[in-house]
């Protein structure tokens, strides 16, 4: 049973309740852009699981089988123990992941929204290649792969309400579980709160370890991180620091330096590469959100394709064994393809009209390469013809404004030269 994707209508329903909670309570916790990258980072994120069919086992599967200290029964006993348990070693896969380089490489992608909403909770990692090291306590107390694999779905579901600001704080549950309000402060980027609250279900773990930090009525949270991504491109998210890391090793004349930054402490950098090629710390002070103004036909446009692609990633993993390797890696090469494209929408790139041509043709013969139902094919059909007529009009509403603002400049010029004149 995939508890994420049974998981997955209800995270969509929950983030129309909070849309309404918006709108009735005039907060602005949601920007249209922000939320469709969160949104499309997720839906990425599903798409390189599904690329994990073609590994036909799993690091933990043969752990558990080879060094398994003990056989554990299929008791209620049993999961609650997986369950805590899980979630102990979450907390340290957590706590490493802000405290190492080449784990918060994987990490930051997750932190990178300057919102906070149930969407930021889909904004995941296509990465997190080495948090499985943290599980292997798990596979040692023999708790069988299956088990170690729904505890974890139950694990990451939990988390998911909590990324909201609609709920205040909850009395005597805040001393014990995460909550909306504990976990505001984790993605707070204020000195107060930033590297404070790793739990995923239980906060007990951060009040052990000293990592606990409740949120102030005195200190509102400032999200996003210290080095502000400014792209809403799902790929360059998910690369950005694998990026700056190598960058720094190849700069540094310090062989050594090149090996250790990948496990040194967040934000260490070689002292030749630092003194070089300095960074400028951030200044929360004069804190502003990354935003590039699209016009509103755009805005129906972006959104109309996230519904795309959103159809396209549920019909590859609903049919995903019965798909050969072909079709799955076309599936998931445009799922990525896609939302790329979506993000230059959103970024009103100069190119974004040609990726989208591209990409509806694209999808147009997805559909008939996965073989899907017939009804399926012509709402897809039906999709590009409407994406199609939307577009023209995004593209037509873009020329008026741009028409527009070239004759606001020319009058304002004008009127500058009269005025220069007349003071002559």
């Amino acid at each position: 049973m995939n508890i994420i994707l049974i998981a997955i209508p209800f995270f969509f329903l929950l983030i129309g309740l909070e849309l309404w909670a918006d709108w009735y309570r005039k907060t602005q916790y949601y920007r249209l852009n922000d939320a469709i990258s969160s949104l499309a980072l997720g839906i990425v994120s599903r798409a390189t699981d599904i690329a994990k069919k073609f590994v036909p086992f799993t690091i933990y599967a043969l752990l558990v089988d080879h060094i398994a200290l003990v056989s554990l029964p299929d008791t209620p006993w049993v999961w609650l123990l997986a369950f805590v348990l899980y979630d102990f070693c979450y907390y340290w896969t957590h706590r490493m992941s802000h405290e190492i380089n080449i784990l918060w490489a994987a990490h930051v992608v997750h932190h990178s929204s300057e919102e906070y909403n149930l969407t930021t909770a889909l904004r995941q990692t296509s990465g997190g290649f080495f948090t499985w090291i943290f599980y292997i306590p798990l596979a040692l107390l023999g708790i069988p792969w299956e088990m170690f694999v729904a505890v974890g779905a139950l694990n990451l579901v939990y988390q998911f309400w909590v990324h909201t600001r609609h709920v205040p704080k909850l009395g005597w549950y805040e001393n014990i579980f995460v909550t909306p309000s504990n976990h505001r402060v984790h993605h707070a980027q204020n000195q107060v709160y930033i590297d404070r609250n790793y739990g995923g279900v239980f906060i007990t773990w951060d009040r052990l370890f000293g990592t606990f930090q409740e949120e102030l009525e005195d200190e509102p949270c400032i999200y996003g991180i210290r080095k502000p991504l400014k792209s809403w491109n799902p790929v360059w998210a998910n690369l950005h620091f694998y990026w700056q890391l190598i960058k720094d090793a190849w700069r540094t004349d310090s062989w050594k330096a090149k090996f250790v930054i990948w496990f040194k402490p967040t934000g260490w950098r070689p002292e030749d590469v630092a003194e070089k090629y300095p960074m400028t710390p951030a200044d929360l002070s004069k804190f502003k959100k990354f935003d590039i103004q699209i016009t509103g036909w755009q805005k129906v446009y972006a959104l109309l394709q996230h519904i795309v692609v959103v159809i396209a990633t549920l019909t590859v993993m609903l049919q995903l064994a019965s798909f050969d390797q072909a079709q799955i890696v076309a599936g998931v090469l445009f799922i990525i393809y896609a939302s790329y494209s979506l993000s230059l929408t959103l970024s009103n790139h100069r190119w974004f009209k040609a990726f989208e041509l591209v990409k509806h043709g694209s999808f147009l013969g997805l559909m008939q390469m996965l073989s899907v139902p017939v009804w399926l094919s012509q709402i897809s059909l039906g999709a590009v013809v409407i994406s199609l007529l939307v577009l023209v009009m995004a593209v037509k509403q873009g020329i008026d404004a741009k028409v527009n603002q070239l004759a606001e400049e020319s009058e304002l010029e004008k009127d500058e030269q009269e005025t220069k004149l007349a003071a002559e």
